[in-house]
């Protein structure tokens, strides 16, 4: 039965009773510009540190990206359902990643003392859902997904929504007989991501990734082109190569030949803990002929301590050229879910055969005095020359051959990855660097949980056989944050259409009653041809705050009914690129229904 009170159907937003609070200064705790303009434009406030209440305007921009996310999912053909967000500790223990977090969830006992946690990510719960009801390749393949709030205890939550403890994600999952399923899968869903940012209306790129702790082969983000985003990606200034820094593969030298190279030899080198410093005493007393000692000729060791998920520790050294310094998140990637901290005094105490400052392969290595597994940058191959530590104070090696002279227990990509480094592909290509904000993460997971977790169905030929998977991930909550850093101006917000909070942004200025009568007229026919209204009918507020209001806001169309009445005309703004047009007052709604709908 329809209802007699037609207001109960108004997409008319009123100011006058919006739950809104602008503000004109920054808070205090906001660090990127995302983060400043949604608490100060009324889209979110913090309730916790990582944790933000969705406001009314904010939480119409989310539902708007989450809209668009369903569509393009639904679009190929995955069914969404909803998983709990408290969850069991037995899926997570089959899996081994109750460990393998560590501190990075939530976990916590009910009356029972049974042990639950707050889920960071739902791989297991896809996978006993999938295993609970379907048994037989008839019944695949399939894909399901689900937008749901997810938990994760950030040691260093920043930035507002960029990196919460609790955010909204869509984790959708493929499920395949076989490699070729998860393949074609995997290309749908990521047909299906580039539909979705395009018309969320960003700056994107997409890059080769690391799969870390999710597990898998295949792996690709989707990174919003930020200058405050975490991640740091390259492009080849020749080719389509383009990665995250934690998924780039250096391209080593070819191994040369050392049978003409002098005998290693120490000498003193007094006063030189540092590179900077060994490269001056080198070029003071051991000139080269050829050319000056440069960092690169050095050999630098990093030592830190590997934190395992089971809480045991474990120290390493990293071998690298000496003009090159660790890149923390980059070995990060490499180890995950393992943490990395500094090898500290303590550390140090334990193993004697360290010499601060001048520590070489000799003391290193699992086979060596101290026991330390010793890993190095893939430039160290073999027939390369350096100068290092000579594990004595005040005392390096000159001319030590990787190969001949010492060989580490492996190799580890953790080097700093710089602007001109030669393209992975080797085709004389470079690279450069750009920041990013992961906005999407694809990958193929194959087997990994369905083999821990017992998946598998009835073949054609009525053999058993292990599903393999696909998981594909998009964040709606740092979407908000991310397509504010990529669109906002000086004034304000500057929302693309599609995610924006109203179609419209309706401002009726001053007091006259023609004027007010005017924009009401104006929002009710909008809202009939279902357009979105934001309607500023504030009496007591002045012109210029509210205009403030909605640059600050960021709707895309800025409609003022003010003195151009009396003319006959009313002034519409585009609020991204600045552009003004003043349209009959008689025509107005057609001219808005039009450039709404283009």
């Amino acid at each position: 039965m329809q209802s007699a009170d037609s207001s109960l159907l108004t997409m008319i937003t009123r100011m006058s009773s919006l739950f809104v609070r602008t503000l004109r200064e920054d808070p205090a705790d906001a660090e990127v510009p995302s983060h400043r303009l949604l608490v100060r434009a009324g889209y979110i406030r913090r309730a916790a540190p990582g944790i933000y209440t969705w406001l009314p305007l904010g939480l119409k921009v989310l539902r708007r990206i989450e809209n668009v996310i369903r569509e393009e999912m639904d679009g190929i053909g995955a069914q969404e359902v909803l998983f709990p967000a408290l969850l069991p500790r037995e899926p997570y223990e089959a899996t081994g990643r109750w460990t393998e977090y560590g501190d990075g969830i939530f976990r916590l006992k009910d009356r029972k003392d049974a042990d639950y946690l707050l889920g960071p990510t739902h791989e297991e719960m896809f996978t006993l859902l999938v295993k609970d009801l379907y048994s037989s390749y008839k019944d695949l393949p399939l894909a399901i997904y689900q937008i749901q709030t997810k938990y994760r205890d950030e040691a260093r939550p920043r930035a507002g929504l960029l990196r919460g403890r609790e955010f909204v994600m869509k984790d959708s999952y493929s499920f395949d007989v076989d490699d070729a399923g998860l393949e074609a899968s995997y290309q749908r869903h990521r047909d299906a991501y580039i539909r979705i940012f395009d018309r969320l209306g960003f700056e994107y790129v997409i890059v080769k990734a690391t799969s870390g702790a999710m597990g898998g082969s295949k792996s690709e983000e989707f990174l919003a082109k930020a200058s405050v985003g975490e991640d740091t990606y390259v492009r080849c200034t020749t080719c389509d190569y383009a990665a995250n820094v934690e998924a780039v593969q250096v391209h080593p030298p070819a191994p040369s030949s050392y049978d003409d190279a002098p005998a290693a030899h120490a000498e003193q080198t007094p006063g030189t803990p540092t590179i900077d410093t060994l490269v001056n005493h080198l070029n003071e007393a051991f000139p080269r002929a050829d050319r000056p000692w440069h960092a690169g000729d050095t050999l630098k060791n990093v030592l830190v301590t590997l934190k395992h998920p089971d809480g045991s520790r474990e120290p390493i050294a990293i071998g690298l050229p000496g003009d090159r310094e660790v890149d923390q998140k980059r070995l990060e990637g490499q180890l995950e879910p393992i943490e990395v901290e500094p090898f500290d005094e303590v550390e140090f105490k334990k193993h004697p055969s360290l010499v601060k400052g001048y520590i070489g392969p000799g003391v290193l290595g699992e086979k060596n005095e101290s026991g330390i597994r010793y890993l190095v940058d893939p430039r160290v191959v073999e027939g390369t020359r350096w100068v290092t530590g000579a594990d004595v104070d005040g005392s390096h090696v000159i001319d030590l051959v990787a190969g001949r002279d010492f060989t580490p227990d492996g190799t580890i990509e953790a080097a700093e990855v710089r602007d001109g480094d030669p393209c992975p592909r080797g085709d004389g290509g470079v690279l450069e660097t750009a920041r990013g904000i992961e906005m999407g993460h694809i990958f193929q997971l194959g087997r990994k949980y369905a083999d821990a977790l017992d998946l598998k169905v009835l073949d054609e030929l009525g053999k058993l056989v292990t599903v393999t998977m696909g998981s594909y991930g998009i964040g709606p909550s740092r979407a908000v944050a991310a397509i504010a850093e990529n669109t906002h101006d000086e004034l304000g917000l500057a929302w693309p259409r599609e995610v924006a909070p109203a179609d419209v942004h309706l401002v009726a200025t001053g007091k006259d009653e023609h004027v007010h009568a005017a924009a009401d007229r104006i929002a009710h026919e909008l809202d009939k041809q279902g357009i979105e209204v934001l309607y500023d009918d504030r009496v007591k507020v002045s012109p210029g705050v509210k205009f403030k209001d909605a640059e600050l806001i960021g709707v895309p169309t800025i409609v003022v009914v003010g003195k151009g009445l009396a003319d006959g005309t009313i002034e519409v703004k585009d609020r991204r690129t600045g552009e003004r047009e003043d349209v009959a007052a008689d025509h107005v709604v057609d001219h808005l229904v039009r450039l709404v709908r283009s």
